[in-house]
């Protein structure tokens, strides 16, 4: 009965989730946040970064990865089935809606003003999600390096209209850091020896 009112309470937060925030699983990320980390305290902040991690790199939608995982994490295999159906069906329910009479929808200047106030609010969402991030994960010179790299590379590649995917980035970085680990790893290794 317990494990009952577990899920049933994690369906209704990715329900709330899944129905409240516009613009896709970037912005629900300081929402769940809010809800998991601070809220019901279900998973620690490292957790989460390392959940958003992971569900940036996985295939599938930022959103459904994460409701998934965080599911699993806190009601096993049907907490993560009712977590992930939680936060889909919102938005599969308003889009069917939405389809049936979309010409007429779109038409309406009040639906377009509406979706200019989201668009900025999503906005706010993102970077209020990555400048949360950001402050947790640049902390090692490593990751300070990288980042305005990036940051560098995206600017300038943007200025210049030259298209590279961001999944190259996050290759690269990827690549990057699992060297100089690597590197790390075997220095602490050799001054072991020697110090025998």
């Amino acid at each position: 009965m317990k494990k009952v009112k577990l899920i049933l309470k994690l369906f209704l937060t990715m329900l709330k989730i899944g129905a409240f925030t516009f613009g896709g699983g970037y912005a629900m990320i300081a929402l769940l946040e809010h809800e998991f980390v601070e809220k019901k305290n279900w998973i620690c902040k490292d957790e989460f970064y390392d959940v958003v991690a992971i569900a940036e790199s996985t295939p599938g939608p930022i959103a459904i990865n994460s409701a998934t995982y965080i599911g699993y994490k806190v009601a096993g295999i049907l907490g993560s089935t009712f977590a992930t159906i939680g936060v889909f069906l919102p938005s599969l329910i308003i889009i069917y809606l939405i389809s049936l009479f979309f010409d007429a929808f779109l038409s309406l200047t009040l639906v377009q003003c509406a979706f200019r106030g989201i668009q900025v609010c999503v906005c706010y969402l993102i970077l209020s999600a990555g400048i949360k991030m950001a402050k947790k994960q640049l902390k090692n010179p490593l990751a300070i390096i990288l980042f305005s790299i990036t940051l560098i590379a995206f600017i300038t590649l943007s200025l210049v209209a030259v298209k590279f995917s961001s999944i190259f980035y996050i290759l690269i970085g990827a690549g990057i850091s699992i060297i100089v680990n690597f590197i790390i790893s075997l220095r602490k290794k050799e001054k072991k020896g020697d110090n025998l």
